[in-house]
């Protein structure tokens, strides 16, 4: 049985159907309304933040993923994500179940230095502070031998589907909209993105890698970093035409954060626009060498053919 924690996002939804392809025909989704991706798929009603229905969710697992997404609201991460984890490895620690955590990037510093699997924490901000918590508290249970876990990392989204990012939402949506798109602070930076499938993809390969666990992967992405810029010139040859873009700047998120709750939940991951952002899979791909990452261009000419 492989159970995936957190269910019915884009992520664990390509999850699932990559479980499903190459795996095991026994999986189990758990969320608060889960819903099937196949007709055998097993589903489990749980609130992770309820301990026993965590451990009953968790029972009877091989491999559980832990797939879950908040809403971008630091009260929110802050109340949850930690009693999440902490629920998520006793119910693993009790039923001898390993875990596999898909995580972010929040937590690492906002530089254009590049990241790698060793780069060390260094959390600005509520909810980067929150991620560095519940990272720190898997990597001790992980060193003290008491879980057998993995911690898969990926940067930023951008994907088909129900994929949220700002990426998606600020740049490629608008273009399928025919709108015009709008770059947070910075055209000419380099961008790390992951391609939703490909994270998935991957994750499932980790999972089910037994040499991969006790460490942590960051998931494959395309090494050939492009700007915005040349993305949406790569989005101009896809439609055909021309797509003119505007720049936001800092200051304009900021105001915009007085009136909206969400814009204002975004600040704290400005700076990372302001310079290249460099995200390195390197790791993955020297292990994983037949494993195929999707390229910017078919990335983007699928959102836009979907759009």
């Amino acid at each position: 049985m492989q159970t995936v924690l957190g269910s019915g996002g884009q992520i664990a939804e390509e999850l699932t159907r990559e479980l499903r392809r190459n795996f095991t025909d026994d999986i189990r989704l758990v969320s608060r309304n889960p819903r099937k991706v196949h007709e055998a798929d097993q589903l489990v009603p749980a609130d992770l933040m309820d301990a026993g229905a965590t451990d009953k969710a968790v029972a009877g697992s091989d491999v559980v993923f832990l797939t879950v997404g908040l809403p971008m609201d630091s009260v929110m991460w802050e109340q949850r994500f930690p009693a999440m984890m902490a629920n998520t490895i006793a119910a693993c620690r009790k039923h001898g179940s390993k875990l596999v955590f898909f995580d972010n990037t929040y937590m690492y510093p906002q530089t254009s230095v590049p990241q790698t699997e060793d780069t060390a924490f260094e959390p600005a901000g509520r909810k980067a502070a929150v991620r560095a918590q519940i990272a720190t508290a898997l990597l001790a249970e992980m060193e003290a031998g008491t879980i057998e876990a993995v911690i898969c990392r990926a940067p930023e989204f951008y994907g088909p589907g129900k994929t949220q990012s700002l990426t998606n939402s600020a740049v490629f949506n608008r273009i399928g909209q025919g709108k015009r798109p709008m770059v947070p602070l910075n055209a000419q930076t380099r961008r790390s993105l992951i391609w939703t499938p490909d994270a998935s993809r991957a994750m499932a390969l980790i999972g089910n890698t037994p040499d991969a666990f006790g460490q942590t992967w960051h998931l494959p992405i395309d090494p050939d970093r492009l700007t915005y810029r040349e993305m949406i010139g790569l989005a101009s040859q896809v439609t055909g035409r021309k797509i003119p873009y505007v720049t936001v700047p800092r200051w304009a998120f900021k105001a915009g954060g007085l009136l909206n709750p969400a814009v204002k939940e975004a600040e704290e991951l400005l700076p990372r626009y302001r310079q290249d952002n460099i995200f390195d899979s390197a790791k993955f791909q020297t292990r994983f060498p037949r494993f195929r990452v999707t390229s910017y261009r078919e990335g983007i000419a699928q959102i836009l053919e979907e759009g």
